[in-house]
Formats: C-alpha cells, structure tokens, sequence
C-alpha cells in the first residue's frame, strides 16, 4: 500500500491556510480549523495554523436556514463575520478577504505584490468556474504544498487532496493528483448551468440536505489531521452518500489515477453527471 508523506517544511514554520468560499461547506471547515490549530500546538507544532478566508458574498436571509449565520449578520461579508467570531472566542489573529478569487490570482508561500500567500488552499466552491480559479491560481508558478477540495451536491459529496503541479510540486509517480487531474469535468466552467444562490429557506434546503455540509467537512478535516499527526496518509480523498450512509476512500495509487483518468476521458460529461461521483457544487 502507497504512502504520501508530510511535505517536511510543514513541520517546521507556522502552517498558512487559505480557505476559499465560506457558505455551507466552507463554514463547517473554517469551524474546525481551530480545532486542528489547537491540537498542532498542543503537540508542539511551531506555529500551528494562520488562517486566511475569502469569500465576496454577503450574508442573505437564505444563508440563516443551513449556514451558521443570524439574521442581524444579514447584509454582512461571510468572510468577515466568521473570521471575526473565532478570533474572539479563540484569540486568535486570522484574516479575512472580502471579495471573490479572481481570474489571474496567484497564490503562493511568499509575498508577490498583491498575492494571496499560502502552503494549503482549501476550496470549497459552489461553480466549476470558481474550481478553475483555483486550479489556476495553485498551478504554474505557484509554490503551494496541497490543495484540499471539496464538493457536494443535495446529499452526497467528495473531498480531495491534491498537490497541484507548480514550482513546488514536480511530476512523480506518487505526487497526490488534484480533483481537477482525476475528474476535469468539475473544473469546466463550459458546464456551469448558470444556477443563482438559493433565495428562500425551503429552495435552500431543497438543493442541499441539512447536514450534508457538516459531514462532508468532517472528513475531509480528518485527512490533514491525520498527515500532521501521523506524518504519513494512506489515502487522499473520498466520497460521502447521506442517501445510502455508503462511504468509500480514494487510495494513493497511480494504477487507480491512470483508471480514473481514463475512465473521465472517454465517458461523455452528461452522463458522469447522471452517475454518483464528483459533483460540482460545493456550497
């Protein structure tokens, strides 16, 4: 059985993450990041997390129903309301970025003029237009370390951890493929259907079960937890079905990347998105 071993550099300096997307899924995520941070310190890690969220969407009566914001934040900045909570409650000193991750972004581990600055990017999206944003931003001359992924439909859903290929991140055999690399459809933007946010509580809950955000989060918290702690993961991603309870892993193996990227290649985009697999939704 393969093995990814912790970049070591994640060992030795404080650990910054980029979140990208606060709705549904990336506020359970950023809930539980100070969780990871805690326990990373307790264990002697110099540093634990910094983290970073960006998001440029206002807080709407809708988001009340299944995200963890109250009807006084209406007319607010995701970003800015979550990253603010926890810095009160945790004392901690954390960044929030107001506005969209654009076309032409760059993120990487040092400062370049305007650039965001990052060794992991959590992306948690709701248009393949915005998945590609960040397979942009994290590739070519990006010097990040992973990109977590994930994505989720009314009630099943996928994360994955990837180290896109950049400066950082060379061509080799057991280099973590991305989302984008196994499932391409997920990062067209071609295939957007053009869907606007939910604007009422019953159309909100109708797209999305309550809890699928949350457990979908769990686990894919669980993955770096895991990394950090044991050094080493024996898989890098996986698929959550609330209708069936059914979950399964995606195991580090380069024969099962070549199957899968096959398999995607060849299988007509209408019809992947009729089967369960990667969906492209992930707020």
């Amino acid at each position: 059985m393969e093995t990814h071993r912790i970049h070591p550099e994640l060992l030795e300096r404080q650990v910054r993450v980029l979140v990208v997307g606060c709705g549904g899924t990336g506020s359970a995520v950023i809930a539980g990041l100070p969780y990871l941070h805690q326990s990373l310190v307790a264990r002697g890690h110099p540093g634990g997390l910094h983290v970073t969220v960006m998001d440029g969407d206002m807080i709407s009566p809708a988001n009340c129903v299944r995200q963890p914001f109250a009807r006084s934040e209406i007319g607010l900045n995701k970003a800015i309301v979550l990253v603010n909570r926890l810095n009160l409650f945790w004392g901690l000193k954390w960044e929030a970025v107001p506005v969209h991750l654009g076309q032409g972004t760059y993120i990487s581990r040092g400062y370049s003029g305007d650039d965001l600055r990052a060794h992991i990017v959590v992306g948690c999206v709701d248009t393949r237009a915005a998945r590609a944003a960040i397979r942009d931003a994290v590739g070519n001359w990006s010097t990040i370390s992973h990109w977590l992924d994930l994505g989720n439909n009314a009630d099943r859903g996928q994360f994955m951890l990837g180290e896109p290929l950049n400066e950082r991140n060379r061509r080799s055999r057991l280099r973590l493929r991305s989302a984008v690399e196994l499932y391409p459809e997920i990062g067209d933007p071609s295939l957007d259907n053009g869907g606007e946010p939910s604007c009422s509580a019953v159309e909100s809950l109708e797209r999305q079960e309550p809890f699928v955000n949350s457990t979908l989060a769990q686990h894919a918290l669980a993955l770096p937890a895991r990394l950090f702690r044991y050094g080493e993961i024996s898989y890098h991603g996986g698929f959550v079905n609330l209708a069936t309870g059914a979950t399964s892993v995606l195991r580090i193996n380069p024969q099962c990347w070549k199957r899968t990227r096959r398999l995607n290649k060849h299988t007509p985009p209408l019809r992947r998105r009729q089967e369960e697999g990667p969906n492209g939704r992930a707020n």
